[in-house]
């Protein structure tokens, strides 16, 4: 919500400076300015553009213009994104052609479409997912905040405490060692209450002790534990910040369909690999769009679309024949699992074991 009401501020202060000043900016009825030399270098000019730096003829004014500015700075938009996602959907392999023989003018770059793919995926994560519900567990015991937990643990202590008091000397023993694991607990809630910590599992004493002998992995097994929200943060946070890796990662198994070809480089499998990431990324965002408003048949389209995906801009990408580009997908198929495992072991050592 805060990201919506600052978006909501943004928008209000807009109005509010246009309903104050509304001709502030702006140099005539048509919002562009009417020079006979170009505003960035002084050339005479002759036609829409400077022809000594490039700059358009006329610079416009308008809210309208730094809206445009603003889309072309982030993706290039001039016209491009219309006429690259069409084919990114339908004809990937053409566009991939296209771009690799030369054809850069006109579509958006695949590294621009990837970049914008990744910021959208992981802000539609953070939409979807919000602020989560407050647990505690502790042991076998769920609380709804740390208040209640430690209310509840108090209450364990208590009872054990009696019980104590009217045990045998055999059962103090394992009444003490109890209470010393219930104590350790309040101690955990109280630090947890002190820093805010809204989701928490505090496991039991034999539970997940061994479940690494490297120290890195263990501690952080334990603080996964201990906070799941924010290990999941870490997680999404590492995901967002090295999703570049998947290009590299990925590349190697491209090169492997094609060991031996002088006619298919690095670079041709770079564009393949970035423009198809681009792709499955907007994809998931539509399916968790389209499944967030409550539509049917989310998984299907999950499943079919990405390998026919794959199928149709190997075909095009490295004009292949038909058998040609299916024992391929086969492979990719495979090797797309191989290079997603690779990047969650990266995002896990890099987001959670460097803490």
């Amino acid at each position: 919500m805060d990201g919506i009401e600052a978006v909501g501020d943004a928008v209000t202060g807009g109005l509010l400076g246009r309903a104050v000043e509304p001709r502030s900016g702006e140099a005539g009825a048509d919002g562009h300015t009417h020079e006979t030399n170009c505003l960035n270098c002084g050339t005479t000019l002759a036609g829409q553009y400077c022809h000594a730096c490039g700059q358009h003829a006329h610079v416009h004014r308008t809210l309208r213009a730094f809206a445009q500015d603003f889309l072309t700075g982030a993706l290039n938009f001039e016209g491009k994104i219309f006429k690259t996602l069409p084919l990114l959907a339908w004809r990937p392999g053409v566009l991939t052609r296209r771009y690799i023989n030369g054809q850069r003018a006109r579509f958006v770059s695949p590294l621009a479409l990837f970049l914008f793919s990744v910021f959208l995926l992981f802000a539609t994560f953070q939409l979807v997912s919000g602020p989560g519900l407050n647990k505690i567990s502790v042991g076998d015991h769920m609380y709804h905040s740390t208040d209640e937990a430690i209310a509840g643990v108090k209450t364990k202590i208590a009872k054990l405490e009696r019980n104590r008091a009217k045990a045998d000397a055999s059962d103090k023993i394992e009444i003490e060692q109890s209470i010393a694991e219930q104590t350790k607990a309040l101690n955990t809630l109280l630090r947890f209450k002190k820093e805010g910590v809204t989701n928490a599992i505090l496991a039991d004493k034999n539970e997940n002790n061994d479940a690494s002998e490297i120290p890195l992995f263990r501690n952080a097994i334990s603080r996964a534990q201990a906070n799941p929200q924010l290990t999941l943060y870490k997680l999404q946070d590492a995901a967002s910040k090295f999703a570049w890796l998947l290009i590299p990662i990925s590349v190697p198994f491209l090169w492997l369909l094609f060991p031996f070809s002088r006619r298919f480089r690095l670079y041709d499998h770079s564009v393949f690999v970035t423009y198809s990431l681009s792709f499955m990324m907007l994809l998931a965002v539509i399916l968790t769009a389209w499944g967030e408003i409550g539509l049917p048949a989310v998984v299907a389209p999950a499943l079919i679309i990405p390998p026919l995906h794959m199928y149709r801009q190997l075909k095009g990408a490295y004009e292949l024949s038909r058998f040609g580009a299916l024992w391929r997908l086969a492979l990719l198929l495979t090797f797309a699992v191989t290079a997603l495992s690779l990047f969650a072991v990266a995002v896990v050592l890099l987001g959670i074991s460097g803490q």
